[in-house]
């Protein structure tokens, strides 16, 4: 299932700067380099992002690690989905919140909506992936899906997400739901993640990029790692299609 790991991990004598975030326009550009390496080229998919709020995550959200994340997919976005937004979903215990960034309303919103959205739980995954499924299904959208999902330990409900995924891939509630999800795994703590590769299921919809240290991921590192399995996936569907 993840036909390539790309890790970021390091044990350096001297910590890395971290490197200077780009404009929305420079991601954009960058996003669209990565599509186009991994063979992409004016096919359209509807971009979601879940965003995990468990305790361990507070760093992250503290320091901007995860407004950044959503800039950046914000930027895959505006290649791939006509609408130039992105649906965001927060999840803990619950789904504990959403909101939706755009091109015109985007800084400051993630920081912004987590501070609002108060007790920071466990790591539910199947609470964030069927949130933003039922996003697809009632936006009435006639393209694949893309969910990035952010992560940074393993779920807390592992056998209903192993589940879900068969549901995914047309053994049950979301049968004919076109969705890859491409998981962002911040640290080091995703051997779940790494299990999914032995699932056997009948259609590789998973992908996973690893960034150990999220904060020095580079804005191209990210993107090939979202996009060197979901494209060759996008491909196919349309293939089979014609």
């Amino acid at each position: 299932m993840f036909k390539k790991l790309f890790t970021k991990s390091s044990t350096p004598t001297a910590q890395p700067a971290a490197p200077v975030r780009a404009s929305l326009a420079e991601l954009t550009t960058k996003a669209a380099y990565s599509l186009r390496k991994s063979g992409l080229s004016g096919q359209r998919a509807a971009v979601y992002l879940v965003l995990d709020r468990s305790g361990s995550m507070r760093k992250y959200y503290s320091d901007g690690t995860v407004q950044y994340l959503a800039e950046r997919i914000l930027g895959l976005a505006r290649n791939l989905d006509d609408d130039g937004s992105v649906p965001v979903t927060f999840f803990s215990t619950e789904v504990d919140g959403t909101l939706t960034v755009s091109v015109d309303d985007y800084a400051g919103r993630i920081e912004e909506a987590h501070s609002r959205l108060g007790h920071m739980g466990r790591t539910f995954y199947a609470k964030g992936i069927r949130a933003a499924l039922e996003q697809h299904r009632q936006s009435g959208a006639m393209v694949p899906a893309l969910i990035v999902f952010q992560t940074d330990g393993g779920p807390d409900d592992r056998a209903e997400v192993i589940s879900l995924l068969h549901e995914i891939v047309g053994e049950g509630e979301y049968e004919g739901i076109d969705a890859f999800i491409a998981f962002v795994a911040f640290g080091k703590e995703v051997g779940f993640l790494r299990t999914l590769d032995v699932l056997g299921l009948k259609d590789d919809r998973v992908s996973l990029f690893q960034a150990d240290e999220p904060e020095h991921i580079t804005d191209e590192e990210l993107y090939d790692g979202i996009t060197h399995e979901f494209v060759p996936w996008l491909l196919d569907r349309q293939s089979a299609r014609r």
